[in-house]
């Protein structure tokens, strides 16, 4: 299987990895980190799917997408810190003033899990925040030792992923997940 992952300008191949079955369905579309909390709960049924088109419509778009072949697999949401609700977020920590990048949703379709994929994602992140000129890339995945994640919450991801990817632990957080708690992950790209 080769994977290739490219910054997301189809929104058609967004609204697959994020989007709802039902167009008026509420759903979160990747956008509960990436706009204001207020102005998340203000949008409706298909209003979230209209934001998410305004989004990839921009540059830089609101994360990747990876493809095995023409059929898209996964999603990473990745994006300045500075333009997420990390940027103010008081469970997770500012380790310093650098303008990073933050990834913070990782999804595999049904069917494609198990096969590497977010790993091939999460390059892909860092690669496209790199091409940007961002100085570091931060995650802020669960620590959950080897234990299961429940599959709605897995989208963080895990610190072994982050791991795995040559990130290291910045900080840790008051932030939980599933029971299990989150930590800052970061990887330098200068």
């Amino acid at each position: 299987m080769a994977i290739d992952v490219r910054p997301a300008g189809r929104f058609e191949d967004v609204k697959a990895m994020v989007g709802p079955k039902r167009p008026d369905a509420n759903v979160c579309w990747c956008l509960s980190y990436r706009i204001p909390s207020k102005q998340h709960l203000e949008l409706h049924g298909t209003e979230r799917g209209e934001m998410m088109k305004q989004l990839v419509a921009q540059d830089p778009p609101p994360g990747v997408l990876a493809y095995d072949g023409d059929e898209v697999v996964g999603w990473a949401a990745v994006h300045p810190r500075a333009d997420t609700s990390f940027a103010r977020n008081r469970k997770i920590p500012h380790v310093d003033d650098l303008d990073v990048w933050s990834v913070w949703c990782i999804r595999v379709r049904p069917g494609h899990r198990g096969s590497g994929i977010s790993h091939h994602l999460l390059q892909g992140a860092v690669d496209f925040a790199r091409s940007y000129g961002a100085p570091a890339i931060e995650g802020y995945p669960v620590d959950n030792q080897g234990h299961k994640v429940d599959l709605t919450m897995a989208y963080v991801g895990t610190r072994a992923l982050f791991e795995g990817a040559g990130f290291t632990k910045a900080a840790d957080t008051d932030s939980v997940i599933n029971g299990f708690p989150r930590v800052l992950m970061r990887l330098n790209l200068r």
